[in-house]
């Protein structure tokens, strides 16, 4: 109910805008359609990802594999994939909640989007070129450490 109120508000204020000047609105909507094209082929390409390898694996596989049972080396083995791994975070949220219905944890989900949105193993190059190779190491450590540390929080906030 509250996602029909939340169109119809939008929708209002859209007409609104449009009314009170209509080219403005008009290049925004573009440039909005633009950005969302851009968008399209890497939203759908990792869905595409998402779909497979929840196909290929099963609940009880990802629960082995990031489930409660599998503890700290669960999530060591999460925050490590989310160091390593760039996706863009409307689709790690995504891929968050799908992992969370085929049966993670939720501290291994809270290790693996810290640690995907905080730590940049990949991009250390660009980083250290820009920042220095101590301010860079330093800043991916300590994001690495408060990943699991938010996790423990998360796990005891909402258990």
């Amino acid at each position: 109910m509250s996602t029909i109120v939340l169109y119809i508000v939008t929708g209002a204020l859209l007409l609104f805008s449009f009314m009170k000047n209509g080219k403005k609105i008009e290049m925004a909507l573009k440039k909005a359609w633009k950005a969302f094209e851009n968008i399209l082929p890497q939203f759908f390409s990792i869905l595409i990802v998402i779909g497979i390898m929840l196909a290929v694996l099963s609940p009880s596989t990802i629960s082995t594999l990031l489930g409660c049972e599998s503890g700290w080396i669960g999530m060591l083995a999460a925050g490590i994939v989310g160091s390593i791994t760039i996706i863009p975070g409307f689709v790690a949220f995504l891929l968050a909640a799908a992992l969370l219905k085929g049966g993670a944890g939720l501290m291994h989900i809270a290790v693996f989007v810290s640690t995907l949105m905080m730590v940049g193993i990949v991009t250390l190059p660009l980083e250290i070129k820009y920042l220095g190779k101590k301010a860079t190491l330093l800043r991916n450590s300590l994001a690495f450490v408060f990943s699991f540390a938010v996790a423990i929080v998360i796990g005891v906030v909402l258990r």
